[in-house]
């Protein structure tokens, strides 16, 4: 595999591995193989190893001496997990814009907003999503917080987001939502729609995840909308990869 230019090789490995694990290729269990990433991506051990360390540290992986690394948990739950904790520290830096909302903040995150609403597919408005978050989070997340949503990003990869065909009709209306609780001042109201939001995004890529046989569905699970369940039959099969 050829090396992206512009992007750090460590990264280059992180996403590697997060695409075994989305696509099933690495399952609960799993020994990651060192030699076997060194080949294919055309990379020395060093990074390999730094990108098992922060793999680690999010939760994704765990080392054990003298055997390697393997892949945690990952199922229902992790997914579910995974999101709520998004949902959680994007409320934070949401709630926190409801209380002190300037007007330069207001401006960019209405205009973000309007862009939102005339997007004509998945992939722009994914994209206008990432700049809504980020607006928030680079004006109100500290830098500790702000390297903890960039952890909580791993396993909700942008691509699949991407190519969800149902993206805009399911997620806009909690964005509508967050940026009228901003301008009304209710941090509340914020955080709370960033937990909802998160939640919803979480059941559609379960539905998918499950629809490819990467994840089967555990008894007394949570039922997945219809319009997810539809939605899915329409992503595209390199949905999932990072």
């Amino acid at each position: 595999m050829p090396k992206k230019y512009g992007v750090k090789e460590k990264d280059q490995v992180v996403n590697h591995i997060l695409n075994l694990i989305l696509t099933g290729r690495l399952r609960t269990g799993d020994r990651v193989d060192r030699n076997e990433i060194a080949q294919g991506l055309g990379v020395s051990r060093v990074p390999i190893q730094e990108a098992l360390v922060q793999l680690e540290h999010d939760g994704i992986v765990s080392t054990r001496y003298h055997r390697g690394a393997f892949v945690e948990r990952f199922d229902e739950a992790t997914i579910y997990e995974h999101h709520e904790l998004d949902g959680l520290l994007s409320g934070i830096a949401s709630a926190r814009a409801a209380a002190n909302p300037t007007p330069r903040v207001l401006g960019q995150l209405d205009a973000l907003l309007a862009s939102m609403r005339t997007a004509k597919d998945s992939r722009t408005f994914a994209e206008l999503c990432c700049e809504y978050r980020s607006t928030v989070n680079d004006e109100y997340a500290g830098p500790r917080l702000h390297a903890t949503i960039r952890a909580s990003y791993n396993l909700i990869p942008r691509v699949f987001w991407m190519t969800y065909q149902n993206n805009r009709d399911d997620v806009l209306p909690f964005y509508e939502e967050e940026n009228a609780a901003i301008h009304r001042r209710d941090p509340e109201a914020a955080r709370a729609v960033c937990v909802s939001r998160s939640e919803l995004m979480a059941q559609a890529m379960l539905t998918e995840l499950c629809r490819r046989g990467v994840l089967v569905p555990q008894e007394g699970a949570r039922p997945t909308p219809i319009h997810l369940r539809r939605a899915a039959k329409n992503l595209k099969p390199s949905s999932i990869v990072v």
